[in-house]
């Protein structure tokens, strides 16, 4: 299997842990939008916000890819967006990743109440391509694409 790389941050590799989940069955558009409303956070707040919004209590706003989304009331007034949807899968493996990078930053040491979300993102992976056979001889392309997502968090003081 290929190795993986993550991104330079001219951080300390000793006040940071990283994780990443590959081939994920989510769409790489409403995990952009997750990434995108985590990144920054400490981490028991994306989680808690995660879970909120798994609960629909609470609409992620989306920045990209919001054709066809209606406007929320729930959205928080921080983010200044009204479009926003609940994508429960997406948050799931989401927090699957944040869980596992808790967990190797405890390995390492470092204290689970100062870890901030120094950066995440996702990317397309690999598309599984098939096809349907149809009437009169034809057939239609049937194409499953995955996704990979990475962290990195840092232990701020």
């Amino acid at each position: 299997m290929a190795s993986w790389i993550y991104p330079q941050l001219n951080v300390d590799e000793l006040k940071i842990a990283k994780a990443v989940v590959r081939d994920v069955p989510v769409s790489i558009k409403d995990l952009y939008n997750v990434c995108k409303a985590i990144r920054g956070m400490y981490l028991h707040d994306a989680k808690n916000f995660l879970n909120r919004v798994l609960e629909e209590k609470e609409a992620l706003p989306y920045w990209r890819y919001y054709k066809g989304a209606s406007h929320k009331s729930n959205i928080s007034p921080k983010w200044k967006i009204k479009a926003g949807r609940y994508p429960k899968k997406a948050i799931r493996y989401v927090l699957k990743l944040l869980e596992n990078a808790e967990a190797n930053a405890s390995n390492k040491g470092l204290d689970s109440d100062k870890l901030i979300i120094k950066h995440i993102a996702a990317h397309k992976g690999f598309t599984l391509k098939r096809y349907m056979p149809r009437a009169f001889g034809r057939a239609t392309a049937k194409y499953r694409r995955t996704s990979n997502i990475e962290v990195i968090l840092e232990e701020v003081e």
